[in-house]
């Protein structure tokens, strides 16, 4: 199976932490699912890296977003104020949902259509799946 992303700096199994593994497990998954080829992969995994790198930042401002809109309500700011906090708190929302249509264009560059689609699917099966697993313990 081809593991496309980063070698982990070549440590055993054992001695990955749990990020780096849970990453590994989601690249070979997604690499199955959509059935890359070699060629597919090497031009697809920077592409999805890099969307990744950006729904992390997106996520990262969504969460502050969040944690500044429930402050100003909890410390009782006035109706300007906490309809500023709710439209950052929109706007960034809509930046995290914006980050899959941008890439998709990208995607579809590299890969047939079928395989984009899969892609989608995959991502999301293997995230029920985690759920169902964490709930498991």
């Amino acid at each position: 199976m081809l593991l496309p992303l980063c070698s982990f700096g070549h440590q055993p199994e054992g001695k990955r932490s749990h990020k780096e593994q849970w990453i590994a497990q989601k690249i070979a998954y997604l690499t199955e699912v959509m059935d890359l080829t070699t060629e597919e992969a090497q031009v697809f995994w920077p592409i999805y890296n890099q969307a990744q790198k950006e729904k992390r930042e997106a996520y990262k401002a969504v969460k502050e977003a969040y944690a500044n809109l429930d402050k100003g309500i909890q410390e009782g700011k006035g109706k300007k104020e906490i309809k500023d906090l709710l439209r950052q708190y929109t706007a960034a929302l809509e930046v995290t949902q914006s980050i899959d249509s941008k890439y998709v264009s990208q995607y579809e560059r590299v890969l047939p259509v079928e395989k984009v689609a899969k892609l989608f699917i995959g991502e999301e099966t293997f995230r029920r799946q985690q759920i169902q697993r964490l709930g498991k313990k």
